[in-house]
């Protein structure tokens, strides 16, 4: 029989992502409210029936381990597991991570231990929906070592991805990587002969930077000195073995980025979204926090996302997601704003002291206004702020208390703004 071990690769320093990354890994960066970006790639391994799953991670990994640690609990009988396997010195070695393959090199030791025949390498910052368990048993009708899911992208897109081009039987005969926006790629056009249903314009096949390999196969790829999967490893099993594609047409956004990190949360609230949370037969799962259901005290709220826990009074709420916990005031006005809310509440006790020593409660304070901006874990904003309320073009750097990237605000973990900060 196959057995199967999933392998989410954590990322590096996720210094795209940064400072959202400062105090946590990549994969635990809090999305849509109440989940880690890491819950979406477990998600659809759990659904698909892959339920024994190492996430390699070196940075910042405490936040990981805590939240692998409440909340994925498999049972005896399932024989399930979420395990997270760090960089770790040896005998043999003392070197971190050098990138994707040579992570999965390094723990082989920890691998053979399950005895699989197949390995299935997937991507912690990633969202979508695929039942995994399909693009496997296309695998093993195919006869490849190898395969690697693909999505249609237009060409615009296909300048930063790892581009394929394929045969009539899906087989993947050559692979370029970041092409650039002037390179001359029509060669690598689908091909008319697969039926695809692509939208319009989505011409080229992108690597989705996920893969199935044959257990021998991916250790034979990998004896060898490379570091990277998409740059290294795939481009050489095209090379010396039969790598299959497998064509996903579904939604797919790799949230490398901190405006696409931004832009993929607030779609989550449009009447439409492209990624739909609400399907029952594939759920998303998180931690269990047991909070109580948000207040919503007179307030006006439109396409926008509240998470449980949260109580909100006489507000103004559009295009936004409000995390869990989220306390806001009376007055405050958010627009476009993704706030992940609170990792604990206020005792009345800390609430004094906080008010006495002239430091602002937890949350967004009276008659606030916020436009545009990511608003991390246990900020603290205080009355009447103005955050990016105006017109000019902001330029990206990191200030005092806050950072700026590609236009969007950022108010960092744990921050504090006093009363009437502009921003």
């Amino acid at each position: 029989m196959e057995k199967v071990i999933s392998i989410v690769l954590g990322g590096g320093k996720g210094t795209r992502l940064y400072p959202l990354t400062k105090e946590r890994a990549k994969p635990a960066v809090p999305f849509g409210g109440k989940y880690r970006l890491i819950d979406i790639a477990l998600s659809n391994c759990i659904n698909s029936g892959f339920r024994q799953i190492y996430i390699l991670t070196q940075f910042n990994s405490f936040s990981l381990h805590l939240h692998i640690t409440k909340t994925y609990i498999f049972d005896t009988f399932t024989r399930g597991f979420v395990e997270v396997l760090a960089a770790e010195q040896t005998f043999e070695r003392s070197s971190w991570y050098e990138g994707t393959a040579d992570a999965v090199r390094k723990n082989f030791l920890h691998f053979h231990t399950q005895a699989p025949t197949h390995y299935i390498i997937l991507s912690g910052d990633q969202l979508y929906r695929m039942n995994l368990y399909d693009m496997f048993k296309q695998h093993l009708e195919s006869g490849a070592g190898a395969t690697v899911a693909a999505t249609p992208v237009t060409r615009e897109a296909a300048s930063s991805l790892g581009i394929l081009r394929v045969d009539k039987k899906n087989r993947i005969v050559e692979f370029l990587e970041k092409p650039g926006p002037n390179q001359d790629i029509s060669s690598f056009k689908i091909p008319e002969s697969l039926k695809i249903k692509q939208k319009e314009g989505k011409d080229y096949l992108a690597s989705m930077g996920m893969y199935i390999f044959n257990a021998d196969f991916m250790e034979e790829s990998l004896d060898n000195n490379f570091t990277d999967f998409g740059k290294e490893i795939i481009p050489l099993c095209i090379e010396n073995g039969y790598v299959n594609s497998y064509i996903y047409n579904g939604f797919w956004e790799d949230i490398g980025t901190i405006r696409a990190f931004y832009e993929t949360n607030i779609n989550l609230a449009r009447i439409n979204p492209d990624f739909n949370f609400y399907d029952e037969n594939n759920p998303i799962y998180t931690a269990k926090r047991y909070l109580p259901a948000s207040k919503i005290n007179f307030c006006t709220i439109s396409q926008s996302l509240t998470a449980e826990g949260s109580i909100i009074t006489n507000a103004s709420i559009v295009n936004s997601i409000i995390g869990i916990r989220t306390i806001i005031e009376s007055g405050a006005n958010l627009d476009g704003v993704v706030c992940m809310g609170a990792d604990y509440y206020e005792t009345p006790e800390s609430r004094k002291i906080n008010t006495e020593r002239g430091i602002p409660l937890m949350g967004i304070g009276r008659g606030t206004i916020i436009k545009r901006a990511i608003i991390d874990k246990n900020v603290r904003i205080g009355d009447g702020c103005r955050i990016g309320i105006d017109n000019f073009q902001r330029e990206d750097g990191d200030y005092n208390n806050y950072y700026i990237r590609e236009g969007i605000i950022i108010i960092p973990k744990n921050a504090i703004l006093y009363p009437g900060t502009v921003i």
